[in-house]
Parts: structure tokens; sequence; C-alpha cells
């Protein structure tokens, strides 16, 4: 079978499995997840096994640091991927919930249901514990999802396509409603994305290459996971104290992360007692600085940034930093440089606070609080399939109500249109 056979194959089935799926009820779809959760708790042998061969097969091609670390099924993340499972299973099923309902001078009654989405393709980079939250979200969400991961995670991937579709057979459930595409070639992610025939939406999730690729090659709706340039702003009436802390976990407690801290902007009434204690602070945990003219005045040890510095994900222990004359600017850079993705204020300024919160045109816009808390687990949606920074049709973390749409029901009792 060629490969564009293989991957029409698999869209087919898919298309075929999500009308199965979409009127699956709760309690086998939560059935079905709890087997996944069960598979991953006694494979993990397993699991540790296939994910080592990507793991040396990544550190002989020289990948950084930060990449290892999203490629990595320790037993920490299988914990977290099993946690997850458990989660999503405890959530409600959006799955033909009426949002709404209103009556028609005519005495029509008129309203909204949710519905799954279909088909989704998803097309991700590194981390394969995506490959179980993924499939959590739109098996709950009664959507039908073919994965594509990254080549660097193929054995991964592979593992845990297959226990989940034992899985799903032992519920009763087909499983090519959870699919991997099992090849590395990138040619399958292009025939992929011929299939609108078949696929109802392309979620990308990855490096700005990928999203590019996608959005430029795709027949099918694209829901953008693009690139996190996300940046705080400590303003004058911040409790600097209270900005150190949230600083540093923002940037440091996991870097290679799209919702990590990229840019600190700084006030600059505040930039001489706030840069010492936090410089020395970030230097201590190995983060690279790099600095504009009026940062670098301050401090010479801090690497003088470049234009390309200022707005550009790192994934790493870097640090882009510029001294702001006011929250006017502050704003202003962030609109020129963000990715719509997350922003963050420390301030004990209300009116600041508010107007941060109101101007700032990101997915997650936080006051006194880090930019790590972007994320589907941490505000409560369960786990996600990806921080959405278009807006359409979902902006921010995508869970189980963003996997779905509404349609229209109505009912009647004998109206005709005059």
């Amino acid at each position: 079978m060629s490969l564009a056979a293989l991957v029409q194959k698999i869209s087919q089935d898919a298309k075929i499995a999500a009308r199965e799926v979409a009127v699956l009820p709760t309690s086998v779809k939560n059935k079905a997840l709890a087997a996944i959760a069960a598979g991953l708790q006694q494979q993990r042998s397993l699991i540790e096994q296939e994910n080592q061969k990507d793991i040396k097969n990544a550190q002989q091609q020289g990948y950084p640091r930060a990449f290892i670390d999203r490629l990595t099924l320790s037993d920490k993340v299988i914990n977290s991927m099993i946690q997850g499972l458990n989660e999503v299973s405890q959530l409600p099923d959006p799955v033909g919930a009426i949002t709404s309902m209103w009556k028609r001078p005519n005495g029509l009654l008129v309203g909204r249901q949710r519905i799954p989405l279909g088909v989704i393709g998803f097309i991700y980079e590194s981390r394969p514990n995506v490959t179980v939250d993924a499939a959590a979200l739109c098996l709950k969400s009664g959507n039908a999802v073919i994965l594509k991961g990254g080549k660097e995670a193929i054995h991964s991937n592979l593992v845990l396509s297959s226990l989940m579709a034992q899985a799903l057979a032992s519920t009763g459930i087909p499983p090519t409603a959870v699919q991997v595409i099992p090849t590395t070639e990138r040619e399958a992610v292009v025939e992929l994305l011929k299939l609108d025939e078949f696929i109802d939406i392309v979620i990308p999730r990855g490096g700005e290459g990928l999203i590019r690729f996608v959005a430029e090659n795709s027949r099918i709706p694209v829901l953008k996971h693009y690139k996190g340039v996300c940046h705080i702003f400590v303003d004058s009436d911040a409790d600097l104290e209270m900005a150190e802390t949230i600083c540093f976990n923002a940037k440091v407690q996991r870097p290679g992360v799209c919702n990590a801290m990229e840019t600190l902007l700084i006030h600059n009434s505040i930039a001489p007692r706030f840069i010492p204690l936090m410089f020395a602070r970030f230097r201590e945990a190995g983060v690279e600085l790099r600095g504009c003219p009026q940062t670098v005045a301050l401090d010479p040890q801090v690497k003088p940034a470049s234009e390309q510095d200022w707005g550009y994900e790192f994934l790493d222990l870097i640090l882009a930093v510029k001294i702001v004359p006011d929250l006017e600017a502050g704003l202003a850079h962030i609109a020129r440089y963000g990715s719509y993705h997350t922003e963050a204020i420390i301030t004990e300024n209300y009116r600041n606070a508010q107007r941060f919160l109101n101007e700032v045109d990101s997915s997650v816009v936080l006051v006194n609080a880090s930019t790590r808390f972007n994320d589907g687990g941490e505000l409560g949606l369960g786990a996600e399939i990806g921080i959405n920074t278009s807006k359409l049709h979902a902006f921010g973390p995508m869970g189980l109500e963003e996997l779905t749409t509404t349609k229209f029901i109505v009912y009647g009792s004998g109206q005709i249109r005059q």
C-alpha cells in the first residue's frame, strides 16, 4: 500500500468511527479512558523501553536538553498521563448539552446543542505524552482523532497507540477512533492535509515551522497552536519580592514549554532595585540574559539583545529583558512582538491591572501570576489538546468544550413558513 493510500484508509476509517463515537454514552467513554489508564500502568516498563529508543536517537543527533526533556516519558510523566485520563473521565461530558433555548413568536422552540467536531487531525512534535492527552480529550468529546507525531517520538507513539487500541477494543469502541499514523515520513502530513472530505479540522502543535507548513498546505480548516512569546511586565507599583518569585518560576521551572516567559519588561522606575536581585537569581539558575541598552548599562554582564530576540521563542534558559518608561510602552511592545499566547503584569495598582487585562490581546492574560498557568489542567479544563492562538473557533487552551461546536435544534408543532 502506498503512503497516500495508507493515509487515506486511516482517514476513511476515522470518518466511519466518528459516527459511532459521536453518540457513545458517557459511561462507555469513561470506561475506555479507565482502560487506557490501566494499560499505561500495567505496561510502564514497555513504554519506557520504547521511549528510551527515541531518547537515544535524539541524543545521538545532538538535540538540545530542553528537547530531550519534552521527549522523555519518565515515571512522573506517565503518572501525569494517568492522572490526566482520570481527570478527563470525571469532567462533565459536553456532547448533547443544550446551551440555550428560546421561543419564537410563532411557537417554534429553538435551541443550541453541543456536538463533536467530527474527525480531528492532530499534528505535533516531540512530546509523546500529548498522544494520550489528545486521544483522551477527543474521545470524551465524541470525536475521532488521527495523530501524527514527530519522527523523533515514533517508538513512543506507536507503543502508546497499540495500548490505546487494545483499551478501546476491550470496551467495544472501534480502535480506528484513535489512530497514530505509523510512519516518520513528512509526506504523510502532506497527504493528510489533502483529505478535507474525511477530516473536519486540523490542529498543529509544535514549532513555528510546523505551524506555517500546515497552514500553507492544508485544504482543511486549521486551529493554530502557534509559538509562545510570553511576556511579563513588572510595573512601577509591583511587589518586587512577588515579582522575583513569579518571574523566576515563569522562566526557570520548565523553560522548554510554550507558556514559559521569553521576554521580561521592567518599568524604569524600579529597574535599579529589581534587576540586581532578579538577575543574580537567574544567573544562579543558568539563565542567559539578553537586554536592551538601558539594561546593559545597569548590568554590563548582560548580552546586548538583537532585534531578533524580541518576539523570539527561545524554549531554553535564555531571556530577553527590556526596560520601558511606562505601561503604555509595555503594552506597545507586547502588541508588536507578542504571539497572542500569554502575558502577565505584576502590580498592586488596580487601574493598571485592569488596563492590562482589557488591552492585551492574548489568549490568557494574568495579574500577579506566572505565565505557566496557561494550561488546560491548571485552568480547570482537564488535559488540553493545545493552546489556540488564532481566534476561530476557540482562543486559548482547548479542553473538552472547545473540541465541540453547536448545532441548532428546533421543536415545532406544525409551523410552516409564510
